[in-house]
């Protein structure tokens, strides 16, 4: 019974098939002559494929047309606070710009006076006082995103810019919080074994300089000049890839809060079915052609 009805189906697609050719080289000839095309003067959407646009974002902060994500904080890097002036936040400049300014000048004040007295806590103050600088421009790129279509989600860009500024938060963002140890732990692993291999590359070299050192007041090392070449040369490799292996898990922890974030609206259920129904074509007025019979497959999943 099986075997009939599919002699019979394919029977039905191969009787369609010179109808439905026909009646597409029809529609073909018929549209070449009623094809309307766009008003030019209508808006079109932004090219996504530049990677940053000076119309959009200028435009954005002048509040004539809406800027994405990524163009607002490509340039709200060069630009401080573009992205408070895009979401009318004007009061948050003074705060942004007085604490990057005040974290600078400290820093260079403090580091003034370590360089004449050598006193260790001006260099400490200088060094805390640039770090400061560097978490007030890190806040205000923060804020931006944050700030940036706070009533609708997910927001893929909003993903990627929390997980450019700080790993992990993309992930959280999207609310799959069991990945963050993954990433964490992948990159604290990467930096220990960068730190280690640097610590190490670094000893060899020195051995093997003072090894190879031609002034007669060095002390020879008991560790051969080819010994520790070989040595130098293998750790420092190994802090290559720790490097590279750090590098990878932020890009995939970043590339994960990306595609996630697409796909928080895509729906995934067990209706996997296929539907045959038989079918007819219009009838073509232009060819005067009679309507045709055939077969119409759907897939559901």
């Amino acid at each position: 019974m099986n075997i009939r009805r599919l002699i019979v189906l394919a029977g039905c697609l191969l009787a369609a098939l010179p109808a439905l050719a026909q009646y597409r080289d029809d529609q073909f000839k018929r549209d070449a002559f009623t094809q309307t095309y766009a008003d030019t003067t209508e808006k079109t959407p932004a090219d996504t494929s530049q990677l940053f646009s000076f119309k959009e974002f200028f435009g954005g902060l002048a509040h004539k047309r809406t800027a994405s994500l990524k163009t607002l904080t490509m340039g709200s890097v060069v630009f401080i606070g573009a992205n408070q002036i895009y979401h009318k936040q004007y009061w948050k400049l003074p705060i942004i710009y007085g604490g990057i300014g005040a974290g600078i000048y400290g820093g260079i004040h403090f580091n003034k006076q370590f360089l004449a007295t050598g006193d260790q806590r001006f260099k400490t103050y200088s060094t805390l006082s640039f770090v400061g600088a560097g978490l007030f421009y890190w806040g205000s790129l923060m804020d931006g995103a944050f700030m940036y279509e706070r009533n609708k989600y997910p927001v893929p860009a909003k993903a990627t810019v929390y997980s450019l500024l700080l790993p992990g938060l993309g992930q959280i963002y999207n609310g799959e919080f069991w990945k963050v140890p993954i990433y964490w732990g992948l990159m604290a692993g990467s930096l220990h074994f960068v730190i280690d291999n640097n610590t190490q590359y670094k000893r060899w070299k020195w051995i093997y300089d003072q090894a190879t050192s031609t002034d007669p007041e060095v002390e020879k090392p008991p560790q051969s000049a080819e010994n520790a070449k070989f040595y130098r040369d293998s750790f420092r490799r190994l802090r290559d890839y720790s490097v590279l292996a750090l590098a990878i898990s932020y890009l995939l922890q970043v590339i994960d809060a990306n595609v996630f974030a697409y796909m928080q609206d895509f729906e995934v259920n067990d209706d996997i079915s296929m539907k045959v129904a038989p079918t007819v074509m219009p009838l073509d007025n232009y060819a005067m052609a009679p309507p045709a019979v055939g077969v119409s497959v759907g897939f559901k999943f």
